[in-house]
């Protein structure tokens, strides 16, 4: 096959390229541009946004002996996915930009371009398997090293898409990856990964939010408790996630003397409310949006069916009904046919809306959707 390989610049992608070839495909390597000047998302860091990488990138290729271009894939990014993250944040939901590059740029923009081109797949780094299940459907599949698995962050993909993408790392684990790497001769096998959000290089994402939002960033409001009290202020309520302990700045101490976290962001006051860890309880999820790996399905229950709410937490035993009836909305384009119920039989903690719920079978994914409102054990009421 004629294959693209993405390359970051990291040790993961270089190694997947090297197996596509090794494998026998015809690889070209490409590097995605995702700022049209690198410094404007990071600036003295390492990460998918910087020249280093791209360099990095190109160097692989040489000892790969492949083809390598840059593609600019900034507007696209830009629009796509941070254009997305700032509005998310400013209407108080909680997104993963992660998620929204693999459905928008890698696996969508990207695999588009490809295939006008006449190349039959995209390879990636991503920790995750590919197996041919009943009626030869693609069947996307947890990696077997679950401390890597990125099968959550895939889960936005289509049939279409998996049928025209590799995943070779899936069966390896990280520390056989670098082994790989330095025994291939890739000066990659030992840089570091990353772990920050591609395009806010220090980590602050309040206050990158606040300098991109400008005029358009949520106004400052109250934080107060479940009864309405006050208890401080805030710049704005861009700075928060449900969940969060940190950087609250409360005057006054909770009675029991317990810390407190947010359990509510509304964006339109400027109320933040926050609570005991116990209130952060939920179990039922309403989702919209869902994107399906395979056939949709209109229920799932069973010992095997979970879910999984954050890309590197836990999984839940759920129930999930697809196109039931729901609870008002935060999210008016929500559609009855659109809509995802999922019944957690344990419950999670810190869920917020604008995050994935990515829904498994086993090991296989099912599909995805986005969190709009949470049902909490406690207080009884949606997020």
């Amino acid at each position: 096959m004629r294959v693209l390989a993405a390359m970051s610049g990291g040790v993961d992608s270089a190694v997947a390229a090297a197996r596509a070839v090794e494998a026998g495909h015809d690889v070209t390597g490409i590097h995605l541009a995702l700022s049209r000047n690198p410094r404007s998302y990071r600036s003295g860091a390492r990460g998918c946004c910087t020249i280093e990488d791209s360099n990095d990138a190109r160097r692989a290729a040489d000892v790969l002996g492949i083809p390598f271009y840059v593609w600019d894939m900034s507007e696209e990014f830009h629009e796509g996915v941070v254009e997305d993250f700032k509005a998310e944040y400013a209407a108080g939901r909680t997104p993963n930009p992660c998620l929204r590059c693999n459905e928008k740029i890698k696996f969508a923009a990207v695999l588009e371009r490809g295939l006008a081109l006449g190349f039959d797949a995209v390879v990636t780094g991503h920790y995750a398997t590919l197996r041919t299940g009943p009626g030869n459907v693609v069947e996307l599949h947890r990696a077997a090293d679950g401390a890597k698995d990125q099968s959550y962050v895939l889960g936005v993909l289509t049939q279409e898409q998996l049928a025209h993408s590799l995943f070779p790392l899936g069966d390896t684990t990280k520390p056989r990856i670098r082994e790989e790497a330095a025994r291939r001769g890739l000066l990659v096998a030992d840089k570091p990964d990353s772990h920050d959000i591609c395009f806010i290089a220090d980590g602050d994402t309040g206050g990158w939010l606040t300098e991109k939002l400008g005029a358009d960033a949520p106004s400052a409001g109250s934080i107060v408790d479940t009864s309405g009290a006050v208890l401080g202020e805030h710049a704005g309520t861009h700075h928060f996630t449900i969940g969060q302990r940190k950087g609250l700045r409360l005057g006054v101490p909770a009675p029991d003397g317990r810390p407190r976290f947010v359990l509510d962001i509304e964006p339109v006051s400027g109320t933040v409310t926050v609570g005991p860890r116990e209130d952060l309880r939920v179990d039922g999820l309403t989702c919209i949006a869902p994107r399906w790996c395979g056939a949709v399905p209109t229920a799932l229950d069973g010992p095997e069916v979970t879910v999984q709410l954050r890309a590197h937490g836990a999984e839940h035993r759920a129930r999930v009904t697809v196109g039931s009836s729901a609870p008002a909305l935060p999210m008016a384009r929500a559609q009855a046919d659109d809509l995802v119920e999922i019944e957690l039989l344990e419950p999670a903690s810190g869920i917020a809306p604008g995050q994935a719920a990515v829904i498994y079978d086993g090991t296989r994914v099912v599909g995805s959707a986005t969190i709009a409102a949470t049902r909490r054990t406690a207080v009884g009421e949606g997020a």
